[in-house]
């Protein structure tokens, strides 16, 4: 089977206020495959993903001109919830930001945020989503637990876990292992990689050989525009554009 397109943005631009953070950025991202974006700080990644889930709606100032297309849908035509968006299209940042509850009723938040009242479904969700971000053993005699008392890798899993518990199709993941030592790096790599089978992912890092372990396609942006996009085996080992060599063999950055 051909894959599918699950993203699409055509001649994306964004400003925040006067200052213009994308230019013209034209990109497939397809179903159940891994897209890392790449690029030295400050060249527009994270601004990228963010426009793919419309949080950088929430920034005074901020604005997109071109397409934003899920599964062929426009996301900024006129009438699209970004409530709803966002509970398809999940994400995961940089740093993890438990809320201050308990394990359970940090999954169970998103969920219950979507009407989901029946206890014996919410428990479900609960352990399904604790399960698929590989967490499930480590805190399953702890859930009344408060999240805050977990490891930094384990509330970063707890926060993949929660945004699955509201059943996206897409995950967003900005630098989600850049506070982590490499152990749990791995781990979470890993999950990535299990994860792949059921939903699109689009991972922000820094670091080159996480996108080389866990990508299929690989983004390079510099200064807000995208410079090279393909299979990242292509990406790493021949890249056609000599700043992308540069970059990827640590000449800058």
């Amino acid at each position: 089977m051909e894959p599918v397109p699950a993203l699409e943005v055509r001649e994306l631009d964004a400003w925040y206020g006067h200052t213009q953070a994308l230019r013209k950025v034209s990109l497939l991202m397809l179903e159940q495959r891994i897209t890392a974006v790449i690029g030295p700080s400050g060249c527009g990644k994270s601004t990228f993903i963010r426009c793919l889930n419309r949080i950088n709606d929430l920034i005074p100032g901020f604005r997109v001109e071109g397409r934003t297309l899920f599964k062929g849908q426009d996301l900024y035509a006129p009438g699209v919830d970004p409530i709803e968006i966002r509970l398809r299209i999940g994400m995961v940042f940089q740093k993890a930001n438990p809320f201050p509850k308990s394990i359970y009723d940090n999954i169970a938040y998103g969920p219950r945020l979507s009407g989901v009242k029946d206890r014996a479904r919410l428990d479900a969700l609960v352990e399904e989503s604790l399960k698929k971000s590989a967490l499930w053993d480590e805190v399953k005699d702890k859930l009344r637990q408060s999240a805050l008392a977990l490891s930094g890798g384990q509330q970063q899993r707890l926060c993949i876990a929660r945004a699955l518990a509201v059943e996206p199709e897409v995950l967003l993941l900005d630098e989600p292992c850049s506070a982590l030592d490499p152990i749990a790096t791995g781990r979470i790599e890993e999950l990535l990689l299990g994860l792949k089978k059921s939903y699109t992912m689009v991972i922000v890092t820094h670091n080159m050989q996480q996108a080389a372990r866990v990508s299929d396609t690989t983004a390079f942006f510099m200064l807000g525009k995208l410079i090279e996009f393909g299979p990242t085996q292509d990406i790493f080992t021949n890249p056609r554009e000599k700043v992308t060599e540069d970059y990827i063999t640590g000449r800058f950055g």
